[in-house]
């Protein structure tokens, strides 16, 4: 590998995690929009949003450069690959925190629903543990990183089926808080968006390292793998 080519992969690597970066503050910003109803910050948050949408664009240029200098082969080839998706995940997850500030604003001048709001809380939190670790495993390499994202999603999921039939219930029984029931659940889907394009990320960071494929393996295989390794 020539040394040219041994930098330019270097780049595209430094410019992923920079957008990976900008993309984790966004979801990160976005959530305490939420959570503290701060109107501010969720119309920077929207704003600043082109930013990763001009990053998206630069690192797409910088993969068919680093593909016209020669023809890259086993973990090159898997890097610059997968590549190509986190840099489309990252770019999607960037648009859901767009969604999350616009639900910030539209709960502004409204209360937050208590009898859910602790389970949006751990979707949160969760979700934004799964973003950051699924990262980290990108930066370091680390394949056991990403397979603990992958086995966190369940739990995502399950948060926000519950989050959805409770706020229904309140729909029904409650007709004046129809309007931020709605808003909630909009907020508890992006949340499980985010969360299933750190999933992505995830799959991508076990492809790199391990060149191993793990797309629609369930929990139960992933910790039997874990549990073997």
């Amino acid at each position: 590998m020539s040394r040219h080519f041994e930098q330019s992969l270097q780049e595209l690597k430094s410019k992923l995690i920079k957008m990976g970066s900008l993309a984790e503050e966004s979801i990160n910003r976005s959530i305490q929009a939420v959570l503290n109803k701060d109107y501010e910050l969720a119309k920077t948050i929207i704003e600043e949003d082109k930013r990763i949408n001009e990053m998206e664009i630069d690192i797409d240029q910088a993969i068919i450069d680093v593909l016209a200098l020669q023809q890259p082969v086993a973990s090159d080839l898997r890097l610059i690959l997968a590549a190509s998706k986190i840099n489309n995940d990252l770019e999607r997850i960037g648009d859901h925190g767009v969604n999350l500030a616009e639900s910030a604003l539209a709960l502004r001048d409204k209360d937050l629903l208590e009898s859910s709001l602790e389970d949006v809380k751990r979707m949160c939190q969760l979700t934004k543990r799964m973003v950051g670790d699924a990262l980290d495993g990108f930066i370091h390499g680390d394949a056991n990183l990403g397979e603990a994202v992958l086995l966190m999603d369940d739990s995502v999921d399950n948060l926000n089926r519950k989050i959805t039939k409770d706020l229904m219930e309140i729909m029904k029984s409650q007709p004046a808080n129809i309007e931020q029931s709605l808003e909630m659940i909009r907020v508890s889907r992006n949340l499980e968006r985010v969360a299933d394009l750190a999933t992505n990320i995830a799959e991508e960071v076990v492809f790199i390292a391990k060149a191993r494929i793990v797309k629609h393996h369930s929990a139960d295989d992933l910790a039997t793998k874990q549990t073997e390794t």
